[in-house]
């Protein structure tokens, strides 16, 4: 498989990241997905009781991916977590080699980061985006697209289309984000120019994940036209369709206000679906590529799959 220069700037054998999914990727996950030779993510969040210590849970998952891992492994900060600046804190004190940040402004933490030699990945939808993070001195980009799960970007610019024009806008290297589950995509997103690609609902459905059975099980059964955008006063937002969303869904085109959009979301209500199954009461973020997920196998599989897929493809062209 291509050697790239995310492979050499991260330490990883192959150009694939798992996506620091908020309230599920913990050590266990991440530690399985950098033992593979790809990027395994930490989530400050991951497991944590809805009123927890964000800092001490991520300082518990640290340590746990410390003892469990024999490769390199990040942390991913959304910026707009108000508890950021502590996380970024726990980071630095536990020396963690790479993080992902997103969300917010690449220059709020860039700078001090790339101090204490860690290198810095920041999430991006737009090429104003892309450029304004390498600027303020990050790494890499990672270009997510509209296929992505959970929150994406204003713009709504699907992957495909954001690639090539990241790529040509920008210097560092670049990694492809959003609907892509297989080799097939790896090599797509290759082909376009990114040297590198992030995961997150193929890595959701896999046996390290701690995700609810109920909520697996809906990415495994879903098709082409299951999930759905929400939120677009907020910040728009893809999820599995459920009885939640249909509702969100009535709300909105109700002409609703972002205040009272924010106020049926609630607090940390997405927590109660991903960890409890309950899908009916939360948002079950789920990226377009959930119609390319037919079964749960384990974080390593996914690693080797698209590892040994990648040739076959390409000879298809060849």
């Amino acid at each position: 498989m291509k050697r790239t220069r995310v492979c050499d700037l991260l330490g990883i054998a192959y150009p694939i990241l798992q996506g620091g999914m908020l309230w599920l990727a913990t050590a266990e996950l991440a530690a399985a997905v950098s033992n593979a030779g790809a990027l395994g993510i930490l989530s400050p969040l991951a497991g944590m009781e809805a009123d927890g210590d964000a800092a001490n849970n991520l300082e518990l998952q640290i340590r746990k991916a410390k003892t469990l891992r024999g490769r390199p492994f990040g942390v991913n900060i959304p910026l707009d977590l108000r508890e950021s600046g502590v996380l970024m804190d726990v980071v630095l004190r536990h020396k963690v080699p790479i993080v992902v940040t997103a969300a917010g402004n690449p220059e709020l933490y860039t700078g001090l980061l790339k101090q204490m030699d860690v290198k810095v990945l920041h999430v991006v939808s737009s090429v104003k985006q892309a450029r304004a993070a390498e600027a303020s001195g990050t790494d890499a980009v990672i270009a997510e697209g509209i296929e992505a799960a959970a929150h994406d970007g204003f713009d709504e610019i699907p992957l495909f289309s954001l690639i090539p024009q990241v790529v040509d806008a920008v210097r560092v290297p670049v990694i492809a984000a959003g609907g892509i589950a297989d080799s097939r995509g790896l090599v797509a997103a290759m082909a376009l120019g990114a040297e590198g690609v992030q995961l997150g609902t193929r890595f959701l459905a896999v046996d390290e994940n701690i995700a609810h059975p109920n909520y697996k099980q809906a990415i495994v059964g879903a098709k082409d036209t299951d999930t759905v955008i929400t939120c677009r006063k907020l910040v728009p937002t893809r999820s599995l369709k459920t009885k939640f969303t249909a509702r969100l869904l009535e709300l909105e085109q109700s002409g609703a206000s972002a205040e009272e959009i924010r106020a049926f979301l609630g607090y940390r209500r997405n927590r109660r679906t991903q960890l409890e199954g309950d899908l009916s009461e939360g948002e079950a973020y789920c990226g377009a590529s959930a119609g390319l997920i037919k079964e749960i196998i384990p974080a390593a599989e996914v690693v080797r799959q698209m590892v040994k897929g990648w040739q076959g493809v390409i000879e298809k062209f060849l």
